[in-house]
């Protein structure tokens, strides 16, 4: 079920928020935990309710596993140790990982090195699978850690299926969310939490459904045509999915955290502005903010972090963002993709080791066209059609200007570029490079860069608020009809 959807405003998340706080009212705690498990189950099962069972199996196995870990009941095999018993259940998170999202990848791969025909199986990847599973893992190293006491299989259960994080993060820590859920004063309504909940959301829903889906229209048009894309087309598709991914993950973090706070939870910000950062790390401390901390603590610190030299070191970094990469998805630009964040990241530590420090506003320059043209190889459906968004990034088709946009140039300049009026290879009257392009990415940049992150705004005078939520309400709803998902769901 989408955040975005008919179904889940005006049925789900009223009859969910309804069902709780009234059987928490009538002290009927363990029941009210349960039903918002089987809402959460059902939220989850919505899409595809042949993946429910693989969620239940996953819950159970690591629940029994981490059960196991926190009372120290290992003596059903003497040669068991607490260890061996945590890497077995990381093994089983990492292997059902990989069947869902790998095994075709691994195949195809085997089939072009050895000229072999194994057959794919395509898989449909399980929505929410990738984070589930890293959620999981980070509750098996806590409770090895002795950071978890609590083995209430209900708890875990709504740790896990909790529906605002389900799907796309972020990734939580029992530790962090549970002793919130068992605070008495969170087991009633809170009108200001309710509020403040609503505010969110509606900016979440306006950036999804007017921002970002008005952004994948021209991203998908460049995107699915990259051939001979000339400059100013080329630059258009990249910065039309930069926001596109931009505007959808902000959405959903902002829907994410506003669901959970209308239930008196407050779920770890996940998302703040990244497109202001000046550096690639600043921008990987703003970006998906729990990946980055699980990728440190559970692959980058293991690995041996920075305690082992600078070579190693900023082999550590490269390391990471690979894996990073894969991450992400089953493919080599995926990987690819990783590997130019790792050597980003490996270069900007390398390059303040030596003492140098860059203008801030040169910084953000090269930071902000990295990650935009990284984006392409990390969108792109092959390699070949990322080398050919990226030539014409490059200029090597040309500069093609429509002709409203050409004749707003000196007459001097015009008469070196070509104009269009018409690009041939768009079917639904989209036309790439157009002033009215042109002015609504100009206000997304003023917007990503010089207005408050949604998480920082005041809601003291929520009568003003109210104002331009009535708006946006308005505007999602008229430009939602057609439902999309959020594009981490695909990963």
């Amino acid at each position: 079920m989408l955040f975005n959807s008919w179904e889940f405003i005006f049925l789900f998340m009223p009859i969910a928020f309804a069902g709780y706080f009234a059987l928490n009212k009538m002290n009927q705690r363990t029941l009210a935990i349960w039903f918002l498990v089987l809402a959460s189950l059902f939220f989850y099962s919505y899409w595809n309710i042949r993946y429910l069972p693989l969620i239940l199996l996953s819950i159970i196995v690591n629940y029994t596993f981490g059960f196991l870990l926190i009372t120290n009941q290992i003596n059903i095999c003497r040669r068991l140790t607490k260890y061996k018993l945590l890497v077995s259940g990381v093994v089983f998170n990492i292997l059902l990982l990989s069947y869902y999202k790998y095994v075709d990848f691994f195949l195809d791969n085997v089939n072009l090195v050895f000229k072999t025909h194994y057959p794919m199986l395509d898989i449909i990847l399980p929505l929410g699978i990738s984070f589930f599973t890293f959620t999981q893992i980070a509750y098996l190293v806590d409770c090895y850690y002795g950071k978890v006491k609590e083995t209430k299989l209900s708890n875990y259960f709504l740790f896990v299926t909790f529906f605002p994080h389900l799907l796309a993060g972020p990734i939580l820590h029992h530790t962090d969310m549970m002793p919130q859920f068992s605070d008495t004063k969170n087991k009633k309504v809170n009108i200001n939490n309710v509020s403040i909940g609503l505010f969110l959301f509606i900016i979440g829903l306006f950036k999804k459904i007017v921002l970002a889906d008005t952004f994948a229209i021209w991203a998908n048009n460049g995107f699915n045509h990259p051939i001979g894309l000339s400059f100013l087309e080329a630059w258009s598709t990249s910065l039309s999915y930069s926001f596109q991914l931009y505007f959808d993950f902000s959405g959903y973090t902002d829907m994410a955290i506003a669901t959970a706070i209308m239930f008196n939870i407050r779920l770890p910000i996940n998302f703040n502005s990244p497109y202001k950062a000046t550096n690639i790390q600043d921008f990987w401390r703003r970006w998906h903010i729990t990946l980055s901390m699980f990728l440190r603590d559970y692959l980058y610190i293991p690995l041996g972090g920075n305690r082992c030299g600078d070579f190693r070191t900023y082999f550590n970094l490269f390391l990471t963002f690979l894996l990073g990469g894969l991450w992400h998805g089953a493919g080599w630009t995926f990987v690819f993709w990783g590997a130019l964040h790792g050597l980003a990241l490996a270069i900007h530590r390398l390059w303040s080791k030596l003492g140098f420090k860059l203008n801030k506003v040169i910084g953000w320059f090269i930071t902000f066209n990295f990650v935009n043209v990284a984006w392409v190889f990390f969108r792109a459906h092959s390699w070949g059609d990322a080398v050919h968004i990226v030539t014409g990034m490059c200029g090597f088709n040309g500069i093609a200007l429509q002709t409203q946009l050409s004749n707003l140039l000196p007459s001097f300049i015009r008469s070196h570029i070509s104009s269009s009026g018409t690009l041939k290879y768009l079917g639904d009257g989209t036309v790439l490079g157009t002033v009215e392009m042109a002015l609504i990415m100009f206000v997304s940049f003023y917007m990503v860069l010089f207005t408050k992150n949604s998480n920082n705004m005041s809601i003291r005078k929520m009568a003003i608020i109210n104002i331009f939520i009535f708006y946006f309400v308005i505007q999602s709803l008229f430009f939602g009809q057609n439902n999309s998902e959020f594009l981490y769901f695909r990963f």
